[in-house]
């Protein structure tokens, strides 16, 4: 099983470290054409607004709804998640709009205001830690979107069907639970598949 990391900005390195933990393995995507080799997709955190403009520069926009409507498995990070929105609060244009959620960017304030709690996400077994810096929020989900944790009340963790958010930053920990329930959906999907 080959799980690309979108490498235009972000966490990239962590990313493959975590999913080669979960014995996957992990490539950097840097064209689009990558896409063709892999069965999922991780989109890291970084600077939504610069990834989204990086990724109309190198033609990963139309590459990616593509890779989705196939769909194949994909995961959005902290600015992946409002990468992966379909309506950004505030009125930003979206930049994939394949998830039928709502965000609302840098929702628990600036980096000094960054945290890490343990969460419970439905599907894993023991509570995960969870890595919050300038972190978003989702603020709404369609039908099709499974709440898979909050914290305050905050949807921070959702799911539809081959499509995977969170606030938070995963690879930032050496826990890799959420990495392998998302390896785990790319084995579904691929049996599905066949």
């Amino acid at each position: 099983m080959k799980v690309g990391v979108l490498a235009l900005q972000g966490a990239v390195s962590e990313h493959i470290r975590s999913i080669e933990s979960t014995g996957a393995e992990g490539v950097a995507v840097k064209q689009p054409e990558q896409l063709l080799d892999i069965d999922g997709l991780i989109i890291p955190g970084g600077e939504s607004t610069t990834i989204g403009k990086l990724m109309r520069k190198y033609g990963f926009i139309e590459a990616i709804q593509q890779f989705s409507g196939e769909g194949k498995p994909l995961f959005g990070t902290c600015a992946g998640l409002i990468v992966m929105a379909q309506k950004i609060d505030g009125g930003e244009e979206p930049h994939l709009g394949v998830m039928d959620i709502s965000v609302s960017r840098n929702a628990f304030g600036r980096q000094r205001e960054s945290f890490e709690t343990d969460l419970d996400v439905k599907g894993l077994q023991e509570p995960l830690r969870a890595v919050f810096i300038r972190a978003p929020l989702i603020t709404e989900v369609g039908e099709g979107v499974e709440v898979l944790s909050t914290y305050n009340d905050e949807i921070v963790t959702a799911r539809q069907g081959h499509l995977l958010v969170s606030s938070f930053h995963p690879e930032l920990t050496d826990d890799v639970s959420l990495h392998k329930y998302f390896t785990e959906m790319i084995q579904a999907n691929k049996a599905a598949a066949k």
